[in-house]
């Protein structure tokens, strides 16, 4: 059922491994060469570095690259994607002095001590504990104690092995890389036991192998006979790509799949680097001491590491009990924000972290399109089947986006049945791409519960253009989803500047209709229902009309449209009930029996959405002296259809006497089903069905009016034929059984008083 899903999912998790197998197996290649090495030319060995720091590279801008992470973390794989390129361009270096046997030069040197210092900038980008300027302050002396103590270990302890032959240039590089990795071991371990970092604790630590390899490198360098320094040096490239591959495939497996326990707490010896610095040095100012000082100096000397040593233990004794408590904090500081910026319900970014990184990309000036998708009917859904399965079906759905994104691309839960994916890209073949697969991705049934369910949706592409805020670009694209809803639904539009005007007019026009509500420029038109057997007149249907001060006639094609969006069809819907049924009880006082019996008021979705609306129908008909028999309520079948709440709002009306007509009837995807569930009275032909039926050519028409007048009979429901405008389509529809008819043929719609004129005495007005 979603192979297509799973697919996508396996194929990028093995795009993951291809950079650590291409590390992994340029090193093995390095250890196989040094096994087969005879001693004659090295420069095949050192092959392996460049080809393994390439795929460290990759591996690391991939994750630095999408916005699916958090900015601190793409912060920190782009710089170690920096960092990585630094040492490819060393490897490179050492690469071409292969077979050169000098020692190790500053210039040789320098892109690896760059590429240190990045890693540096890299781990200083992440979160270290305590932000305060204590907190940084804490962390600059435990630099500044391992960097005083590393230097004089290089200078005092490594470097008295070096040969006498050894140059100032190779010392000095040596251990320039030697203390730097001792400083990024110190950075590295911080950031590893910060609770919940955003970077994965074992990345980091398999990050750190790369300073280890950098200290052990200074070390040989100096004090290694020549075998073990050609291993060191010929596998130095391969293991720290290996490294850097290996973190990189570690936390796009994280982010991928967030460990249930994220909350753990990571201990690590490496905080504890600076107090091995200083026992290290105390150590070395006592056997100085022993050497160069008679005892009662040493005594002093002794005594004041002592003290040292003591002191420091006493400040870790006390230290314990506060990281203890600071622990607790910040892991409920870290609960507290994943809550706000993850969808509780579905693990997906949510509008809080999805604006954010939308706001980011517009302020850096990067390109960005944003897809807004909406569940067709899924209100329908959740009321026939209830929240819990409408939960399952969004939860089902927010997996398939996740699954069908791809790396770059950041999908988002909104709220309700609302999803967005954010693209870092803005070109429309991308953009249209995208839209497309996911489409595709929900074009499968889902299986929810014991139901298997079809769940479209409607989606809005906006491409980010220059001066674009956040919220601008989530409007375009709410006006192209709506626009594709407009549409027929199950499809996906891109903005265009036009639509954005429409809004703006369609938003005019509702402010203009909500004052013309109140001001009273409306009215009616009746239009006559006639027996076309008799000629007589049997009823009318009110359609509003609206003459604006200034537009003039405004079409019911533009403002009935405005009045649903904007929720004016209530009160819209609530003047014309009223104004209607005043009307009839009129008509009823003047022409007694000649007066028609019911009229017509057609009635949105939305009017039977809100809960008192049986009360009001109730109320109006009481107060005007009217049975619920004398109003046919006119819905379409879209309406009938959109939940429970609708159809218990129409049962109500049928179980108080008001007639129910089906109009449009035959235009839906599901006519007959609707006629064993709705308690309907009449059925109304559509138009599109009557027109061409006079020619008798279209066999389809004639087929579907036949069978709509034979259902009706059958079922004991009265028959209407709408839009007849010749007679020969009336003679037709009279023959087919059709006993109700209306159209500009017999009358177009009439003001209130000439449609009283027809309910005078004797009222047979059929000129045909």
């Amino acid at each position: 059922m979603t192979q297509p899903v799973v697919t996508a999912g396996r194929s990028r998790a093995a795009a993951g491994l291809v950079p650590l197998l291409v590390a992994g197996v340029a090193t093995a290649a390095v250890c196989l060469w040094l096994l087969l090495h005879t001693g004659s030319g090295v420069t095949l060995g050192y092959l392996g570095g460049p080809i393994a720091l390439v795929a460290a590279v990759y591996s690391c801008w991939k994750i630095g690259s999408s916005i699916r992470v958090s900015r601190p973390v793409r912060a920190f794989w782009r710089a170690l994607s920096h960092s990585a390129g630094l040492l490819l361009i060393g490897s490179c270096i050492s690469l071409a002095l292969s077979n050169n046997n000098a020692g190790l030069s500053l210039v040789a040197a320098a892109p690896n001590v760059l590429g240190i210092i990045w890693v540096v900038v890299a781990v200083f980008r992440l979160p270290l504990g305590d932000s305060s300027a204590l907190g940084w302050a804490r962390t600059l002396l435990d630099c500044v104690t391992v960097a005083v103590a590393g230097t004089l270990i290089f200078w005092y302890v490594v470097l008295s092995f070096a040969p006498d032959a050894t140059d100032l240039d190779t010392r000095a590089a040596a251990g320039t890389v030697g203390v730097l990795s001792l400083l990024v071991l110190v950075i590295i371990g911080k950031a590893a036991v910060v609770p919940n970092a955003p970077v994965d604790s074992l990345a980091l630590r398999l990050i750190a192998v790369a300073p280890m390899i950098g200290v052990t490198t200074a070390v040989l360098l100096i004090a290694g006979s020549e075998g073990p320094r050609l291993v060191q040096s010929v596998l130095t490239g391969p293991l720290l790509a290996l490294a850097f591959a290996a973190a990189a495939f570690r936390q796009k497996h994280v982010l991928a799949h967030p460990p249930a326990d994220a909350t753990r707490r990571h201990r690590s010896l490496w905080d504890m680097l600076p107090l091995i610095g200083v026992v290290a040095t105390a150590g070395m100012v006592i056997s100085v001491s022993a050497r160069e000082m008679d005892g009662r100096e040493r005594a002093v000397i002794v005594g004041a590491v002592l003290i040292v040593v003591c002191v420091v233990a006493r400040q870790l004794l006390g230290l314990r009990e506060n990281k203890r408590l600071l622990n607790g904090i910040r892991t409920q500081q870290v609960q507290l924000e994943r809550l706000a910026m993850t969808d509780p319900l579905t693990g997906l970014a949510n509008r809080t972290r999805f604006g954010a990184a939308l706001a980011e990309r517009l302020g850096a000036h990067r390109p960005v399109t944003v897809l807004l998708i909406d569940i067709d009917d899924f209100k329908t859904i959740n009321d026939s089947m209830g929240p819990a399965l409408g939960d399952q079906l969004l939860y089902q759905v927010a997996q398939r986006l996740r699954n069908s994104s791809a790396v770059r691309e950041l999908p988002a839960r909104l709220g309700g049945d609302e999803f967005a994916v954010l693209i870092d890209a803005d070109e429309i073949a991308v953009a249209e791409d995208a839209a497309a697969r996911i489409q595709q991705a929900l074009a499968e049934p889902f299986r929810v519960g014991e139901e298997r369910l079809l769940a479209h949706a409607s989606i809005g592409v906006a491409l980010a253009g220059p001066g674009d805020s956040a919220d601008e670009v989530l409007r375009n694209a709410d006006i192209a989803m709506y626009a594709a809803k407009e549409g027929g639904k199950a499809a996906w539009v891109r903005f265009e500047p036009r639509m954005r005007q429409e809004v703006v007019n369609h938003a005019r026009l509702g402010s203009e209709l909500h004052n013309a509500i109140i001001r009273n420029e409306l009215f009616l038109m009746y239009q006559p229902v006639f027996d076309i057997v008799t000629g007589r007149l049997h009823g009318a249907e009110a359609l509003v009309r609206w003459k604006h001060p200034v537009r003039g006639f405004v079409s019911p094609g533009d403002f009935i449209p405005v009045a649903e969006r904007s929720g004016l069809i209530v009160p819209l819907g609530a003047w014309v009930m009223r104004e209607a049924l005043r009307q009839l009880s009129v008509w009823k006082a003047e022409h007694g029996a000649g007066a028609i019996k019911a009229i017509n008021v057609n009635v949105a979705v939305r009017q039977l959405r809100e809960p008192g609306f049986v009360d009001e129908v109730a109320s109006v008909l009481a107060e005007f002296g009217l049975l619920p028999s004398n109003l046919v309520v006119e819905i379409t079948e879209s309406s009938v259809a959109d939940g429970r709440q609708v159809r218990e709002t129409l049962q109500a009306l049928h179980e108080m006497g008001v007639r129910l007509a089906l109009d449009d009837f035959g235009t839906g995807q599901s006519s007959l089903s609707l006629l064993r569930a709705f308690p309907v009275d009449v059925l109304k032909l559509d138009k599109s069905f009557v027109d061409g039926i006079a020619d008798g050519e279209d066999r389809g028409r004639l087929a579907v009016a036949a069978a709509v007048a034979q259902l009706a009979e059958y079922l004991g429901l009265s028959a209407v034929a709408e839009g007849i405008e010749s007679e020969a389509q009336l003679d037709r529809l009279r023959d087919m059984g059709y006993r109700l008819g209306q159209g500009f043929f017999m009358a177009k719609p009439l003001p209130a008083d000439e449609a009283g004129m027809l309910m005078a005495a004797d009222p047979v007005v059929a000129k045909y």
